[in-house]
C-alpha cells in the first residue's frame, strides 16, 4: 500500500502512547479518519456510514498500538489499520473509499497474515480480537464489487509499504529517517 509518512505520524505514535494525552490523540485521529474517508463515500451515503466508521476507527488504534508493541515500524503498524479498513469497505462495497482494488484484497492480507491470524482478523471479519465495542451497522453496496470503481485506489503496492515522502515514493518504513531530522 502506499501511504504518506512525515513528522506527524511520528509524533501522533508517540502521543498515543502518552496518559491522558494518548486518549485525545486517539480521538482525533478517530475524527481525521472518518473525515477523511466519509468524504470519499458516494454522494448520499456519507452520512449514514459516518457512525460505522467511527466505532470501526476507534477500534484499529489498539490494532495500531498493538502491531507497534510486536515490534512492526510505524508504517506498517499504520497500513495494517489501513488493510483493515479496506477489508471492512470492501465487505460493505465501498469501492470508492478503498485505497487498493478489489483484486489486491488476499495480497494485502497475506502479507501480514501472521499477525492478522494471531488476532483473529479475517477479511470477512477485519477487526477480530481488537473488537472491542459495538460497530454500527451501515448500507452495503455489494453490487459495486460486480463493476468495481476505486478513484482512490493505487494499484501495483501489494507487495511492501511504499512510503511518500517529498523525494518520492520508496519502498519501507523512514521512521528512522524521520526521527534522525527531527
Amino acid at each position: 500500500m502506499k501511504l504518506r509518512q512525515n513528522v506527524r505520524h511520528f509524533a501522533a505514535k508517540q502521543a498515543l502512547t502518552m496518559p491522558v494525552v494518548g486518549e485525545k490523540m486517539n480521538e482525533k485521529l478517530v475524527d481525521l479518519h472518518t473525515r477523511e474517508f466519509g468524504e470519499r463515500a458516494e454522494a448520499g451515503h456519507r452520512e449514514e456510514r459516518e457512525p460505522h466508521l467511527e466505532a470501526f476507527f476507534d477500534c484499529t488504534i489498539d490494532t495500531y498500538i498493538a502491531a507497534l508493541e510486536e515490534g512492526y515500524p510505524e508504517a506498517e503498524a499504520r497500513e495494517i489499520t489501513h488493510v483493515q479498513a479496506n477489508f471492512d469497505f470492501y465487505n460493505h462495497g465501498w469501492t470508492e473509499m478503498m485505497e487498493f482494488p478489489v483484486d489486491e484484497v488476499e495480497e494485502h492480507y497475506d502479507r501480514y497474515a501472521d499477525f492478522f491470524e494471531a488476532h483473529d482478523v479475517t477479511i470477512d471479519d477485519p477487526l477480530g480480537e481488537f473488537r472491542t465495542r459495538e460497530i454500527p451497522d451501515a448500507p452495503s453496496t455489494p453490487e459495486k464489487l460486480d463493476d468495481p470503481e476505486h478513484p482512490h485506489a493505487a494499484e501495483g503496492f501489494a507487495d511492501d509499504v511504499y512510503v511518500e515522502t517529498d523525494e518520492g515514493v520508496v519502498a519501507g518504513d523512514r521512521s528512522d529517517e524521520i526521527q534522525e531530522s527531527e
